[in-house]
Order: C-alpha cells, then sequence, then structure tokens
C-alpha cells in the first residue's frame, strides 16, 4: 500500500491533528517504514509453527492448591446486622 502526502494530511484532518508540511513528511516516512515491516513479517512462512502465548518458554510457578486459612464464617457473620441460613441480608436497591 502505497501513502501519499495527502492521506497523511487527510488522517492527520480526520484525527483533528495539526500538521506542518515537515511533519507530514517524517509521519510519511515513519508510516511506510512500518508498512514495509509489515509487508516483510506477512512474507515469512509460519506454517507449521504453534502459536506461543509469550515469546519466551516460561513456565509459572504455581504453590499447592491447599487450605492455609482456619474458617472464620461464623465470626464474621456474628457482627454482620443480619444474617438468615448463612447468609447476609442487605436492604433492597432496585425495585
Amino acid at each position: 500500500m502505497a501513502l501519499t502526502l495527502d492521506d497523511v494530511r487527510r488522517v492527520a484532518h480526520l484525527a483533528r491533528i495539526e500538521i506542518s508540511d515537515e511533519g507530514a513528511a517524517s509521519a510519511l516516512r515513519d508510516l511506510t517504514g512500518i508498512f514495509e515491516l509489515i509487508e516483510r513479517m506477512r512474507a515469512v512462512d509460519v506454517s507449521g509453527i504453534e502459536p506461543m502465548s509469550h515469546a519466551q518458554d516460561l513456565t509459572l510457578r504455581l504453590r499447592n492448591d491447599a487450605v492455609t486459612e482456619a474458617d472464620q464464617h461464623a465470626l464474621f457473620q456474628s457482627v454482620a446486622p443480619q444474617v438468615e441460613s448463612g447468609l447476609y441480608l442487605v436492604p433492597k436497591v432496585i425495585e
């Protein structure tokens, strides 16, 4: 895709960005370079390569899934204003 100075000025206008002639020329060079990089990346054959979730082959260190805290359910509900059948009762806020 060939980009022109008019394209850069139009995009700047649509984005409500004031851009000078030399700024537009600089943006055109930068965008052209980005588009060239994208085209080179698209040309690479990636068939047979499995997608990765991270650029490096990392594994997360996981802790054992074990209970570490005592059950304090009854203690917490003892100070609640209203409790019924093990549930906290709150005022109705939506009609």
